[in-house]
């Protein structure tokens, strides 16, 4: 080969790898995905994907695990508090992730984990449900779920719901019976009928007021 043809053949390489290089796809964003699991599997899920996720090196694709939870307050039935924290979508995680064959594979093939919350895509032959095509979380959603579990203010949760029988333990309608109508968690206040006088009456009482009837 002599010089010259040298010369063209470089230039010819040079210039068909350049278009390439231009036509490479860009990054494709993160978005996040809800992942359904097995039922008081949330932080078991977790914890084994966060750990496969190093295992398999996909930590540039999968970048976030959430269990969006909010602060509760339980009250007991002897009137006392019992601060926690209640998840907001049992049986689900959240993802933050690139989606690709691997990734989807890492998440879908750890323990526990049922399927991504998606749109059923048919089978083109054979028998069966097909399979479930991820769908992200839009914008709004995600920051809906973040603000709910952020939320300063506890939610107050009772063990009480309508129907139950009551015994008033304070205030002007001590040692009244009566039965539960109406439950505000909001207000930390419940509705119940009292029979007063031979006749049912609604009273609004506070939740440390009260004592649930077995």
């Amino acid at each position: 080969m002599g010089i010259r043809e040298g010369i063209l053949m470089s230039f010819a390489h040079d210039h068909t790898s350049e278009p390439e290089q231009q036509q490479e796809k860009p990054k494709r964003a993160a978005r996040w995905y809800a992942v359904q699991v097995a039922s008081g599997c949330e932080k078991r899920v977790k914890n084994n994907l966060e750990q496969r996720i190093q295992t398999l090196d996909v930590a540039d694709r999968i970048l976030q695990i959430q269990i969006p939870k909010t602060p509760t307050v339980k009250v007991r039935k002897d009137g006392s508090r019992q601060q926690g924290e209640e998840k907001v979508f049992p049986g689900y995680v959240l993802v933050k992730m690139i989606m690709d064959d691997d990734a989807w594979l890492v998440v879908k093939n750890t323990p526990n984990v049922i399927n991504f919350v998606g749109s059923e895509q048919r089978r083109a032959y054979g028998r069966g449900r097909g399979h479930v095509k991820p769908l992200p979380l839009s914008p709004s959603e995600v920051e809906r779920i973040f603000r709910q579990a952020e939320q300063p203010e506890p939610v107050v949760k009772i063990d009480m719901e309508i129907g139950d029988k009551i015994l008033v333990l304070s205030g002007p309608f001590k040692d009244f019976e009566g039965e539960v109508v109406e439950v505000s968690s909001e207000r930390n206040k419940l509705r119940a009928l009292l029979s007063i006088f031979g006749r049912d009456t609604p009273v609004e009482l506070e939740f440390n007021q009260v004592e649930k009837q077995n």
